[in-house]
Parts: C-alpha cells; sequence; structure tokens
C-alpha cells in the first residue's frame, strides 16, 4: 500500500475547508432533496469533486467510489468516499457532520479519515498500525456493564420507510443502558466508539461509504465490528460497532 497518512490528512483537511466554506454559508448553499428524506447540498458535490480529483491524481493506481458520483471503472482496489456524512446536520447548521475516506484493497480495508470540520477533529487509521484521534492513539471503552452503558444509534431505515425498523430495537437497548444518543453522522458515531465516548453503535440500512472508514478506525481501536448476529465483518445494512466487553450483552438485544 503506498499511501501516505500525513498526506492523506492534508488531503481531507482540505476538502475539510471547502465544507467549512458552504457550512458558514448556509443561506447561500443549494441544498435539493434526492428522496423525500434524503438530501444533497452543493457542499457535498464540491468535496466529492475535489476528492475525486486530487486522489485520483495522486494515486492514480486506486479507483474511487463516491456517495454522489458513483464508481469508476477500477473497483478491485478503491477510495470509498462520502463526502458529507450527516447532510441533514449539515444543512440545519449542527456540527455532527463529517467527511469520510477509506482505501479499500482486494476487499480489505487498509486506511480511513473521518474528519468532522466544525469540530476539527481528524480521526485515522491504518490496518495493523492504531487509530488515533487528532495525531493521538485512541482506545475503545473498558466499560462491562451494559446497565452503564452509552450507546449510540440511527434510523437510516425509516429514511427508506423500512417496515423492518430500527425502532422496538431502540426501544429494547434504551431501557437496559444509562444513556443514549442520536448523532446523526453514522462514520462520526463509529468514532465516538473507538475513542470510548460511547460504548456500542448500531444501525440498519446504510451503505458502504457511510462506515468504511469509521469501521477500521473501530478495528484499530480494539473493537469489535459485526452484524446484529455477531458474525465479524463490516455489514452495512446491520453495523454493530462495541468496545467488546458489551457485545455479548447487546446482541441479546437485536
Amino acid at each position: 500500500m503506498s499511501l501516505s497518512l500525513v498526506e492523506l490528512e492534508t488531503v481531507v483537511r482540505e476538502a475539510g475547508q471547502i465544507a467549512l466554506a458552504h457550512f458558514r454559508d448556509l443561506k447561500n448553499t443549494a441544498i435539493h432533496k434526492k428522496n423525500p428524506r434524503d438530501f444533497v447540498t452543493a457542499a457535498d458535490l464540491a468535496v466529492e469533486a475535489y476528492l475525486q480529483a486530487v486522489l485520483t491524481e495522486k494515486y492514480p493506481q486506486y479507483g474511487f467510489w463516491g456517495e454522489e458520483s458513483g464508481q469508476s471503472a477500477n473497483q478491485a482496489s478503491r477510495w470509498i468516499v462520502d463526502p458529507i456524512d450527516g447532510t441533514h446536520s449539515f444543512a440545519r447548521g449542527q456540527y455532527f457532520w463529517s467527511i469520510s475516506v477509506a482505501l479499500e484493497i482486494d476487499g480489505e480495508l487498509m486506511a480511513g479519515a473521518v474528519y468532522a470540520p466544525a469540530l476539527d477533529d481528524y480521526y485515522t487509521a491504518a490496518k495493523g498500525q492504531g487509530a488515533f484521534k487528532n495525531g493521538q492513539a485512541i482506545t475503545v471503552s473498558a466499560e462491562a456493564s451494559l446497565a452503564d452503558a452509552m450507546v449510540a444509534t440511527g434510523f437510516a431505515c425509516l429514511r427508506a420507510y423500512l417496515t423492518d425498523n430500527n425502532l422496538a430495537r431502540f426501544g429494547r437497548i434504551a431501557q437496559q443502558t444509562t444513556g443514549q444518543r442520536r448523532f446523526g453522522s453514522a462514520a462520526m458515531d463509529l468514532c465516538l466508539v473507538a475513542d470510548g465516548q460511547v460504548d456500542a453503535f448500531w444501525e440498519q440500512e446504510l451503505n458502504l461509504y457511510d462506515v468504511a472508514a469509521g469501521a477500521l478506525i473501530v478495528l484499530e481501536a480494539g473493537g469489535t465490528v459485526t452484524d446484529f448476529q455477531g458474525n465479524a465483518g463490516v455489514f452495512p445494512k446491520q453495523i454493530l460497532a462495541t468496545n467488546g466487553k458489551v457485545l455479548a450483552d447487546i446482541l441479546a438485544l437485536m
């Protein structure tokens, strides 16, 4: 893997400046609905266009898959990009949105970066090299009691009008935990698990570009990433990330 994490950080932070320029001028930022419950802004398009152009120039050996532009010809080794994860939060002037960039080679996640420009928090990981926030090593929490745990979730399933949704599951888990949070960006939720700020996160009906970078960061921080049955792997339609210590108890409630 001929990738410089330092260079990647420079690129992603520059993309963050593009996003922030729009964020600070929301009244003049075009916002459209892709469907009744899904948004795209001029910032999504500008950030993705920048990342595609720069990453393709610097690393022509890798393909590109962006939420807004789709997949390039080469998908065996590729960048997986969500230009603004949490677009609805972004459009409302909230701070919990992020840029997510992952590198996948032959089906294996090798590097990931999640940047929250409004908070100036930059998370990164490379396979086998640990996870970091703003240059400092991070690890998942040591909380072993589900009763004392703080968990995070999301409701992409409701945007998709699924009858098999997260409401009953959230009710079961909320009753068994001390704190529940809904931040609005799956990429950030995963990083908060990696950083020990929450002990578990789950969501259903996401896409790989929502979770690829964050999932690697969780794993490199010592956490677990599974589906709702406990099978290890990155399953965007059913993703559960934990500190490992509450995994068995939370799986029983899935």
